[in-house]
């Protein structure tokens, strides 16, 4: 029996895809990157740290530090997540439905860690969280699985008795390494090509989580 659920933030509590390409386009235009469809894509996954350093080394530009470019969109993502009504149905009953089976609940996310608590004030969350972790902590980003490790570190619990909730093939392969069962959650079909999932969901709707708990 599955002792905790460990949920991605981006894709999977908050529709956050086109905020980040809004953010990251705003500020790396201004320092005269040429973002083409193809390298966006490429950066996807990335950690902001990373995908910073990426145009970079793709336009380099003059006058500003990685750390500042990486916080004036880190800024503006939080800018757009207070504004933007990006929370995806159904998350809050489904985090106190589980609460209420005495699982321990986590979140694992690529996301720097400042905009965690934006994002859990826009849901609604207060203490539902046992364990949060960000991967700008880790030496290494999803598809790594350190920021699984970490999370059922501080959860207490073995990984092969986590279950974990992702929206992405990154995060399904950092989950998969680390043990952990993995769902796959297309968003109402958003995200079609999620591959090596233990189940799959659509919607946070009439789900039977004796299904997946076991």
């Amino acid at each position: 029996m599955k002792k905790a659920v460990i949920f991605d933030m981006d894709g999977v509590i908050i529709n956050s895809e086109s905020i980040w390409q809004t953010a990251e386009k705003e500020v790396f235009s201004t320092l005269g990157v040429i973002m083409d469809k193809e390298s966006c894509a490429q950066t996807q996954s990335m950690t902001t740290n990373e995908v910073t350093r990426f145009w970079f080394s793709k336009n380099p530009w003059q006058g500003k530090g990685f750390v500042e470019v990486e916080q004036l969109v880190i800024n503006r993502v939080i800018e757009l997540i207070q504004k933007e009504d990006c929370v995806i149905d159904g998350i809050q009953n489904t985090v106190h439905q589980l609460k209420a089976r005495n699982l321990k609940i986590g979140l694992a996310t690529n996301s720097p860690f400042r905009i965690i608590p934006e994002v859990l004030s826009k849901s609604q969350f207060t203490c539902q969280f046992d364990a949060i972790t960000s991967a700008e902590f880790e030496n290494h980003g999803k598809p790594d699985p350190s920021v699984y490790f970490t999370t059922s570190r501080k959860l207490e619990e073995f990984s092969q008795h986590c279950v974990a909730i992702e929206d992405s093939n990154s995060g399904i392969m950092a989950a998969k390494q680390a043990g952990m069962t993995v769902i796959g959650f297309t968003n109402e079909g958003r995200n079609t090509d999620l591959s090596n999932t233990d189940h799959t969901i659509d919607s946070y709707s009439n789900v039977d989580w004796d299904l997946y708990l076991q």
